[in-house]
């Protein structure tokens, strides 16, 4: 009889572990999320009626931030340099819910210009009263090898990564620790997390605000009522390959490639909103083989070395070869 039930336990446990590995391969996101994902809080009725401020709203994942919560009746403030496509932004998230023309605010922000975040900030308080979310979105990434690229893309990358992004968390903390409640919400990278070829400066900025992000949580200790969630997407499909930086500022990205191989914008907001509604402190968000990777860089990094050197090696044959690194990641470049 205790064979049998040990038995039993035995196949039980390997049954269990085995869904579990089944659903590791298909996930999309840390277990954590996946599973606030099916019982946790729902955005529709934690972030209703919330005051969201948006940097980087003008395309890729702070576009779509935008008009989810928009449509969930969240009132926002949407920043990024460029007003022309704030506006259009703003007019797609009136044609997708119910806000009036002023729930959403247009506030252009360029995150290189920190002598005006000061300013910024006291025009979004002024305008609602008050700030209940803080998305620190805005940034650029970088597609070029470190012994190609000048010194000054990789001060670029700090001002407008890290400095930019701190610079605006220091003029809106005040205003929460004076309320006692809010949310800062990072949005990093898998290379926040790892290292990889091509992106040494963009790597090095998104560990900076990773860095800074878990130190200033440990600070405000004695502020319960304020969250501090940081995000790790891996690739996800948007703007930022067209967009970032190479060897010398003002050279454009020759060759972005097919984007539509990655994860969908839209999967990745939904995501965040969920870890945002349930005050996750870290979200890694990613498709196979980036989840993997983030879980290898936490719990087994010898074998993280191993994996990111062979992969590594690959996105830069790729890339010297003239393909994207992105798409072609995992395709041998053909020689003539």
């Amino acid at each position: 009889m205790d064979c049998c039930v040990a038995t039993l336990l035995c196949l039980g446990t390997a049954l269990y572990l085995l869904v579990q590995v089944i659903r590791f391969i298909f996930a999309d996101a840390d277990l954590t999320l996946l599973w606030l994902v099916a019982f946790g809080k729902r955005p529709e009725s934690t972030l209703r009626g919330k005051v969201v401020w948006i940097t980087g709203a003008s395309s890729g994942i702070g576009e779509e931030l935008a008009y989810q919560l928009a449509s969930l009746g969240a009132r926002l403030i949407i920043s990024a340099p460029r007003v022309g496509a704030l506006q259009k932004v703003k007019n797609r998230c009136l044609e997708l819910s119910s806000l009036k023309e002023g729930d959403i605010l247009v506030l252009p922000l360029d995150l290189l210009e920190r002598d005006t975040h000061a300013a910024k900030t006291g025009v979004a308080i002024q305008h609602f009263g008050n700030i209940d979310i803080l998305i620190n979105n805005g940034g650029r990434s970088q597609r070029s090898l470190f012994q190609d690229t000048n010194l000054e893309v990789i001060q670029a990358l700090m001002d407008i990564n890290y400095l930019g992004t701190v610079s605006v968390t220091k003029h809106v903390l005040p205003h929460m620790m004076q309320r006692g409640t809010g949310a800062l919400v990072a949005v990093s990278s898998v290379v926040g997390l790892a290292g990889a070829p091509l992106v040494t400066g963009y790597s090095a900025s998104k560990h900076a605000q990773r860095g800074f992000f878990n130190s200033l949580r440990t600070e405000l200790a004695d502020y319960p009522g304020i969250t501090i969630s940081t995000v790790c997407p891996g690739p996800v499909q948007s703007a930022i390959v067209q967009n970032a930086l190479t060897e010398e500022l003002g050279q454009p990205v020759t060759v972005a490639g097919d984007q539509s191989h990655k994860m969908a914008t839209s999967r990745c907001v939904r995501l965040m909103l969920v870890g945002i509604a349930n005050q996750v402190k870290e979200m890694w968000i990613g498709q196979q083989p980036f989840l993997l990777m983030s879980y290898l860089w936490q719990y087994t990094p010898t074998w993280a070395w191993s994996v990111t050197g062979m992969l590594g090696k690959r996105r830069v044959e790729n890339f010297k070869a003239g393909l994207d690194a992105d798409s072609s990641y995992f395709t041998k470049p053909k020689t003539s």
